[in-house]
């Protein structure tokens, strides 16, 4: 019989400790003091609201933890989203009940099928929203072990997605590789310990250093193997997302790999800002890296202005980001031959002949335009000849 009390293993010296903390959210999180988005505090083996058996963690982001747990009541595994303090569950439940009602194909969308709160000792809240259980976003390591008929496959549905949400009149605003993830066969049926076998088991320590109301540990999140994985990829994480015309808006961008550079220069967020996203996200797809390198002075928009050529001379003075570059507004400039666009295709796809690497360039260059009104749209981009003959190539 399946033990009711191994819920994984507690750390058991300081390298174990350290090897902790590489992968875990930081403990001051946590504190209450002179932190804006506090964490609630879990352990595994805790039933939440009477009903979800915490058995491991997924991960954590800006606003929220993410913890795996079994559903007594349905028997299946769930997501579970534990917000932090503040207003940003109300926004994500306030903009998933619209796509819910309005986006007319949500099947690669993940919305939460439930939600509850989590009272702490002072009467505060804490949200917390029920998903389905999905499989890891995605990764360059992982990518390079994934076959690119299966990243192409992703490409279009997650272009499909994008496409759905915008004929809703929904802008994500967060598209980046975290917030893409793969499907993962259902282990609902197995054991505790069968699940451990698969996913990793636990490695636990006490929450350190702050005195908390009460008990919770910081836990190594879980380790997917790839036959669990489907070929099925979603779109999550709608924390950001808001209808076009909407005057609630929640503050914040995405990581500064996906962000388009007309936000970076105070632009409004619009269809095409989701557009630029989504190319780098395609971008890693194919390549299996970032488009734009971060380590040159200045940081990824210089990558851009190296590929690109220069920014917009009169986006000059309003970036939104200390280190800003006069250089980058310098219309002398052209793209480094070197580290355009083509040189990247064909150092990071030597494998692929000369007419694909020709197709992919010409759906980057289509969506990585400065401009946001000269980019394609989501509905254009999947109707592009080069796009389509990149999608017949693999299958997809």
């Amino acid at each position: 019989m399946a033990s009711t009390t191994d819920f994984g293993d507690f750390v058991k010296d300081e390298e174990e400790e350290l090897d902790l903390e590489e992968l875990v959210e930081p403990w001051h999180r946590y504190e209450t003091e002179d932190n804006q988005y506090v964490l609630y505090p879990i352990r595994l083996g805790e039933v939440l609201n009477e009903r979800y058996l915490v058995e491991h963690k997924l991960g954590f982001g800006g606003g929220s933890t993410v913890w795996m747990a079994y559903d007594l009541q349905d028997k299946r595994d769930v997501a579970l989203k534990v917000m932090a303090l503040g207003k940003w569950g109300d926004n994500e439940t306030r903009i998933q009940d619209e796509i819910i009602k309005t986006v007319r194909d949500t099947s690669r969308l993940v919305t939460y099928t439930a939600t509850f709160f989590l009272p702490r000792d002072d009467k505060s809240y804490h949200r917390v929203l029920v998903f389905p259980m999905k499989g890891p976003s995605i990764c360059t390591l992982s990518l390079k072990k994934t076959p690119i008929a299966s990243r192409m496959s992703a490409a279009r549905q997650l272009l499909e997605t994008v496409a759905s949400l915008h004929e809703a009149g929904i802008i994500h605003r967060d598209l980046n590789a975290r917030n893409c993830m793969w499907g993962m066969v259902p282990i609902d049926g197995l054991s505790r310990s069968a699940k451990y076998e698969l996913l990793g088991r636990p490695l636990k320590q006490t929450i350190p250093f702050v005195n908390l109301w009460k008990e919770g540990e910081l836990v190594s999140p879980v380790k997917f193997p790839k036959d669990l994985l489907t070929e099925e990829f979603y779109l999550c994480d709608f924390g950001l997302a808001k209808k076009i015309g909407d005057l609630t808006t929640q503050r914040g961008y995405p990581p500064m790999h996906y962000c388009s550079p007309d936000r970076l220069h105070r632009q409004e967020p619009s269809f095409a800002c989701d557009m630029w996203s989504y190319m780098a996200v395609f971008s890693m797809l194919y390549l299996t890296f970032p488009p734009f390198p971060t380590f040159l002075e200045g940081g990824v928009v210089s990558g851009m202005v190296e590929a690109l050529g220069p920014l917009p001379m009169q986006w000059k003075g309003l970036y939104t980001h200390p280190g800003g570059l006069d250089s980058w507004y310098d219309q002398s400039q052209s793209p480094d031959p070197e580290n355009d666009l083509a040189a990247k295709i064909a150092y990071f796809r030597p494998d692929a002949d000369p007419v694909e690497r020709q197709h992919v360039q010409s759906i980057m260059s289509k969506v990585f335009i400065y401009d946001p009104e000269k980019r394609l749209t989501a509905s254009e981009l999947l109707r592009d000849p080069s796009f389509r003959a990149v999608m017949d190539r693999y299958g997809c």
